[in-house]
């Protein structure tokens, strides 16, 4: 099976799948609906719809044609629609992975909005800082060197500093292009450990486990809905989280499963990771059966804990910011302000 580079926006890839349960649970087949999607999609929705509708043609599952795509269609969405055309229930579950689908893109939308504020302040204080470099320390330089004025260290570091931004602006746009070059190859090829070091930060690691356990629930609610077994689940869960070791955590309970224990004594065995509250409810629908209930009730309440995580980080965030900037920036003018009232005193004296 030869797998292809396409992808599809959020917004895009929800359409299509509404569009596939609407029009499955009006009893329309699932050939002559790729047909009538086909005719009003475009750009990469209409190759992905052509490539289906020749997996269609050939006889194949529409699970197959999905899976070719895995930068569209995660291996959850894939072995959900596999359950589901086995179950015959795939308009069912194309509208619980649209459901998923949208609650995963507005808790991301949620991350993201939570960093676009200091984003945002970071990129004035860039824009501050070069004007300043650009056009107030240069004049004040030459004002200090015509009164032959005596400079502190600071203020002959920020001098430095603004001579090597205008007069060497080439040499410092390659110097900062080849270090920004080098940070993304190290990411690229180093992603994990940097991303482990990240993770283990005080405050940024509760986040994240926060928000992998999030998603371990939610994927793990859906795909028991779905008729897949916990050790299936399990399996395809691991893939879902950020932190090593909470897929770890996951695979050592997919072993712990097989070996014929239950899901919530794997878990347990994840001392610090896990939740109590999340181990009792898990027990307690495993013993009522209702496990994907269980892990849906979690997800949600893992939820609105993380947006409230989000909401105190950035409010604690802003002032910092505010407070670091204001001391650079308050550090700089006092650069300047200094020699001057120096030279007035000087004159005054004279």
């Amino acid at each position: 099976m030869k797998e292809q580079n396409l992808t599809l926006s959020g917004k895009d890839k929800i359409a299509l799948i509404s569009n596939l349960a609407t029009m499955l649970a009006a009893g329309i087949s699932i050939l002559e609906t790729v047909d009538s999607l086909l005719e009003d999609s475009k750009g990469n929705q209409k190759k992905l719809l052509e490539i289906i509708h020749e997996d269609l043609m050939q006889g194949k599952h529409i699970n197959v044609s999905f899976a070719k795509f895995p930068k569209i269609f995660d291996k959850v969405t894939v072995n959900i629609i596999k359950a589901a055309e086995e179950a015959g229930t795939l308009d069912v579950s194309l509208k619980d992975i649209k459901s998923h689908i949208q609650k995963e893109m507005e808790f991301m939308d949620k991350v993201k909005s939570a960093m676009t504020y200091p984003i945002l302040i970071f990129g004035v204080f860039i824009l501050v800082m070069l004007m300043i470099l650009i056009f107030v320390i240069p004049r004040m330089a030459s004002v200090f060197t015509r009164m032959k004025a005596e400079l502190p260290l600071p203020t002959k570091v920020l001098i430095f500093i603004s001579d090597i931004v205008v007069n060497n602006t080439v040499a410092l746009v390659l110097g900062i292009a080849s270090i920004i070059t080098a940070l993304i190859l190290i990411y690229k090829y180093k992603r994990r450990w940097i991303l482990n070091i990240l993770f283990s930060l005080p405050v940024v690691s509760g986040l994240v486990l926060n928000i992998d356990l999030t998603r371990f629930t939610r994927s793990m609610s859906l795909l028991l809905s779905s008729g897949l077994t916990v050790t299936n689940a399990l399996e395809l869960t691991q893939n879902v989280v950020m932190r090593r070791d909470v897929s770890r955590l996951i695979e050592h309970t997919h072993n712990t499963v097989l070996g014929g224990k239950h899901l919530a004594e794997g878990l347990r065995d994840g001392k610090g990771l896990i939740p109590m509250l999340m181990i009792k409810i898990i027990e307690a629908g495993e013993k009522t059966g209702t496990l994907d209930k269980s892990m849906q009730d979690m997800s949600e309440y893992l939820d609105y804990q993380v947006s409230k995580s989000l909401d105190a980080l950035t409010t604690l965030i802003e002032p910092i910011m505010l407070i670091f900037i204001g001391i650079i920036v308050g550090g700089m003018m006092l650069s300047i302000i200094a020699p001057i009232y120096s030279i007035i005193g000087q004159v005054g004296g004279n």
